[in-house]
């Protein structure tokens, strides 16, 4: 295992990344702007076991093997920018069809928004390709190096998931503040939406990382 200072330099560098806005951060703050506290908490649980499936597969030399091949890579870019796009235009669809009607839409629910949680991190390479490129920095060659990917990538999916659940209670304190002004809200979920829209499409494009 790395010393106290490579950790610490490790714990730093994944904490920068975990707030750095991308797919989950823009997926829980939708889904507590439209459902809530309990409904962002339960999306950044989700997108917390995503993560962990991500380290898991990295662990197993699964991530490699899925990297490596360019069909495979295709496949999982694709499924999970579809899987974006839909997201966000369902996003968008929600904000403006309460606009017109003025009726708040029906939450998704904590399941449901656990689930797509999982989904919108497992189906990103992306994060498949970080585990890959940035853990093996920080691990001992001399010592059990599968052990330590998994607990150090364990450790980046705890800040991650910690820091989207700082974003799902900031975003559901906004909503309860902002009940007498929905459009705000409104606006926040179209933005979010669009966020999400945006980062499926450039996730459609993307390169596989080269060998």
């Amino acid at each position: 295992m790395p010393d106290l200072t490579q950790l610490a330099l490790f714990c730093t560098t994944a904490l920068v990344l975990a707030v750095t806005p991308g797919p989950g951060i823009f997926y829980v703050a939708a889904r507590a702007l439209a459902g809530g506290r309990r409904e962002g908490v339960a999306s950044s649980c989700g997108t917390g076991l995503g993560g962990m499936i991500h380290v898991l597969a990295g662990s197993l030399g699964v991530s490699a093997i899925v990297l490596a091949s360019a069909e495979l890579f295709t496949a999982l870019k694709l499924a999970g920018a579809a899987y974006l796009v839909w997201l966000g235009l369902r996003t968008l669809r929600s904000a403006r069809r309460e606009a017109v009607s003025g009726t708040p839409a029906a939450p998704v629910g904590p399941r449901r928004a656990f689930r797509e949680g999982v989904l919108v991190e497992a189906l990103n390479p992306k994060t498949a390709a970080f585990f890959l490129a940035f853990v093996p920095h920080f691990v001992d060659p001399a010592g059990r190096v599968a052990l330590q990917f998994a607990v150090l990538g364990l450790l980046s999916v705890a800040l991650n998931t910690l820091a989207d659940i700082a974003v799902a209670l900031a975003a559901g304190a906004v909503r309860d503040g902002a009940a007498a002004r929905p459009a705000l809200v409104r606006r926040l979920r179209e933005g979010s939406g669009a966020a999400m829209i945006a980062l499926g499409l450039g996730l459609a494009v993307v390169r596989r990382p080269a060998a």
